[in-house]
């Protein structure tokens, strides 16, 4: 078994529109997952992306994806990482592909000078949640994650 991880490349929009929607449907969010290829080619393969996508290979085949971008942090003063999306094939979890996303993810932090990598991880995902604890991954507790989107956004947009 040979295991890659690489860039996506333009031909793989179909392919991380899969692993999107595979992701929805594992996380049980498949009703929000409103996202079309044209959407994936625009996103990923723009002149200037603004998000980026790693492809696990095993044997030549896309097993997984991890879907990133850089942040910033005002208290360090310097850029990160965080990570949006981690996903491997259910057929191919407990082969190193998850492991080996976040190293290149880890690899690119310390190359680029960044201090950390972010991510989230929904509270009932007790395996996903044990692998990162593995890894040595921090709780950030007492941190609450909020989101603003549809009417509520909207609202706040058209406020003066």
């Amino acid at each position: 078994m040979s295991l890659t991880i690489r860039p996506a490349r333009p031909g793989d929009a179909a392919t991380i529109l899969r692993f999107i929607l595979a992701l929805a449907d594992y996380e049980k969010l498949r009703h929000e997952a409103d996202i079309s290829l044209v959407e994936v080619e625009a996103a990923f393969f723009a002149p200037a992306p603004r998000v980026f996508c790693d492809i696990a290979e095993v044997d030549g085949r896309p097993v997984g994806f991890a879907v990133w971008f850089y942040s910033y942090s005002t208290f360090r003063g310097r850029h990160g990482i965080y990570l949006e999306d981690l996903f491997v094939d259910e057929a191919a979890r407990g082969h190193g592909a998850g492991r080996a996303l976040l190293a290149g993810l880890a690899r690119r932090c310390r190359n680029e000078n960044l201090p950390r990598l972010d991510w989230a991880v929904l509270d009932w995902n007790a395996p996903s949640i044990a692998f990162y604890d593995s890894l040595g991954a921090e709780s950030l507790d007492g941190w609450t994650t909020r989101r603003l989107t549809g009417a509520p956004l909207e609202r706040l947009a058209d406020a003066a």
